[in-house]
């Protein structure tokens, strides 16, 4: 993982200045109603409406950020502003390199056209030549798994298909930065698989990815920053995991950081999950058997003389493949008396290759009550064992001839 000393040295790649974006809305909808008002009161049935307001960001090359928010916050506006397919209302967007954005079910795509002619359209759009398409239409075709349906009209295409095509031609177009807005929720698990594994490789190649996901799961599993929007404006910017507590304190009608009234506040609260490794770094990927450590931050309202700890990791189907805590464990902890964390460190265990969602819970003894934060972390397992499943093992082979 990138530390923060790395990122700072790398150049910006989108910069955003004072960005505002504004849109007239009718309040006069029907067809009768814009017959009996033309011409009078015309802007007494129009209301400015605010997207984005004053925006001021930049984002750093080879960094993946996640953007938040309730629906209507400005997300997709903004990347639109990014990807040059909106223009400001006020203030400047400026980015470097080649943009790929999907953005909306199928945008780009000619409803008439096949899905062969649509490939050549979009990656022309995007920048590239006849002669480099030739070279990786085979790959996309291939990626999309399309199929014979490649020369049929995409008007005929379900929405799967559409994005299916679509991404594949976004990320074989070489892209220095890749916008993504919410499309990686169409599609059947395998698809949705390659193409987080496909934005996974993008990191480690270096290239920068701004992605819009309601799915909290997601945007902790890939990104390294979270930007939250709230009302067109900028309400939080930083590690991607308290801008998902901070989109949560919005959805609930509080201010981001702002604590919930102390009546529906459980005694004792998992407030975060933290992996690390043994040099104290925070960790979203390792390779097989690596230790690491699973950090539980923990608050509470008031003095807790005895008190439990726990964890589990499941799969991303629900399957639980490890769990534990203090009491298993014979370790009693200290009381607790305000904010602390816990480390139970994980030495030997054989995942095999996916990713693992981590939950943790604690439990009052002294004082009974309970709190707990499920999929808080993911960990992502890398190995180049030759085993499936959930579980890593050499494995080595014999073959004894019988009589």
């Amino acid at each position: 993982m990138m530390n923060k000393t790395d990122v700072e040295s790398r150049p910006d790649i989108i910069r955003l200045n004072q960005v505002s974006k504004h849109f007239t809305v009718r309040k006069d909808n029907s067809l009768k109603d814009r017959i009996v008002h033309f011409g009078r009161l015309g802007k007494a049935f129009r209301e400015e409406f605010t997207a984005v307001d004053e925006l001021t960001l930049s984002i750093k090359a080879g960094t993946t950020v996640g953007l938040l928010g309730q629906n209507g916050s400005g997300k997709s506006t903004l990347l639109k502003l990014i990807g040059g397919i909106l223009a400001p209302s006020t203030g400047t967007v400026q980015s470097r390199g080649r943009v790929a954005a999907l953005l909306e079910l199928g945008a780009g795509f000619h409803p008439d056209l096949s899905g062969r002619e649509n490939v050549y359209l979009n990656a022309a759009i995007l920048g590239l030549d006849r002669q480099q398409i030739d070279a990786r239409f085979d790959d996309i075709l291939e990626f999309s798994g399309i199929g014979e349906f490649i020369d049929t009209a995409v008007k005929f295409y379900s929405s799967g298909m559409y994005v299916r095509l679509a991404f594949a031609v976004a990320v074989h177009t070489d892209p220095d930065v890749l916008l993504v807005d919410e499309v990686l929720a169409v599609g059947d698990e395998a698809f949705q698989r390659k193409c987080m594994d496909r934005i996974h490789q993008f990191r480690e190649e270096g290239r920068t990815i701004i992605l819009v996901s309601h799915s909290a799961q997601q945007v902790q599993e890939l990104c390294d920053r979270g930007i939250l929007l709230h009302h067109g404006k900028l309400v939080f910017d930083g590690d991607i995991n308290r801008a998902v507590d901070g989109l949560r304190d919005v959805l609930d009608g509080r201010d981001v950081g702002e604590a919930p009234p102390e009546e529906t506040i459980h005694p004792i609260q998992v407030k975060r999950i933290e992996l690390v490794d043994d040099d104290g770094s925070s960790v979203k990927e390792l390779p097989t058997g690596s230790p690491f450590t699973v950090r539980v931050h923990v608050d509470t309202l008031r003095r807790i003389d005895r008190w439990e700890i726990g964890f589990s990791m499941d799969t991303p189907l629900g399957q639980m493949v490890m769990a534990s805590n203090t009491e298993v464990l014979g370790v009693k902890l200290e009381p607790i008396t305000g904010p602390t964390w816990v480390d139970l460190r994980i030495a030997g265990a054989g995942f095999g290759p996916g990713d693992y969602f981590v939950n943790a819970n604690a439990a009052g003894v002294s004082e009974p009550s309970s709190h707990g934060l499920m999929r808080g972390a993911i960990l992502r397992v890398r190995t180049d064992n030759t085993t499936m499943g959930t579980v890593a093992a050499l494995i080595s082979v014999t073959s004894t001839e019988g009589e």
